[in-house]
């Protein structure tokens, strides 16, 4: 399956769009560190960067916290419904999908882990429990261009697939996916997202399960639009 002459890929956010609940939100509001409420509002506010915030809010958790808070997503953070069949989908049409997430390893990796995605199409950011206080570490920082110092940087992953090659598709859900969505050939977006690349006047097609978007893809290809 192609687009014309390029190749259809997938990135994909994981906060709220593979899983129900923005992760690191709910993290916080359980278990209430001592002070993440002010660099929350901070970070939301973007008096802040996106990475700053999660630092300094992951840093007000001893290490010894590690498999309390990856239980904790485990059992809350919920699949969006159709995942798994959309993964068989793309494997049936062979058209590789990226999970371009701003949340962290020692969670994202056991709730992606029953659904065989290769570690290295996986981007998010990372952590060190050496120390006594969680550290996120940063291994896809912004480049080029983009400044939103994001953390992980959807825009730098995005731009390893040529947009003269590769017909890139984007699905996400908040701000830190309207970058990405703006390089896009093809977005398919909900929440906040959807807000804004509507009041921006990006290109976008909104969707609440997996399923809306296998439906619009299988249709889209059908009559011959990618």
């Amino acid at each position: 399956m192609t687009s014309g002459e390029k190749q259809p890929i997938i990135f994909c956010d994981f906060d709220g769009t593979i899983t129900n609940n923005d992760n690191i939100v709910a993290i916080m509001k359980h278990f209430k560190p001592e002070g993440y409420e002010a660099v929350m509002q901070d970070t939301l506010d973007r008096s802040i960067s996106i990475r700053e915030g999660v630092g300094r809010m992951f840093a007000l958790f001893p290490s010894s916290m590690r498999d309390e808070i990856t239980d904790f997503v485990l059992q809350h953070a919920g699949i969006r419904e159709g995942f798994g069949a959309f993964l068989d989908y793309l494997e049936a049409e062979q058209i590789e999908f990226f999970v371009t997430s701003g949340g962290i390893d020692f969670f994202v990796d056991p709730l992606l882990k029953p659904f065989g995605i290769p570690a290295d199409h996986i981007f998010c950011n990372g952590s060190n429990f050496e120390g006594d206080r969680i550290e996120i570490t940063w291994p896809h920082p912004c480049k080029g261009f983009c400044r939103n110092d994001c953390g992980m940087c959807k825009v730098t992953v995005m731009e390893r697939f040529p947009a003269d090659q590769y017909y890139r598709i984007l699905i996400g859900d908040s701000l830190t996916d309207f970058e990405g969505a703006k390089q896009a050939d093809l977005v398919y977006s909900r929440s906040t997202l959807t807000e804004q690349c509507r009041k921006l006047g990006v290109h976008h097609v909104p969707f609440e399960t997996f399923t809306d978007i296998q439906d619009d893809m299988r249709n889209k290809f059908k009559q011959e639009v990618l």
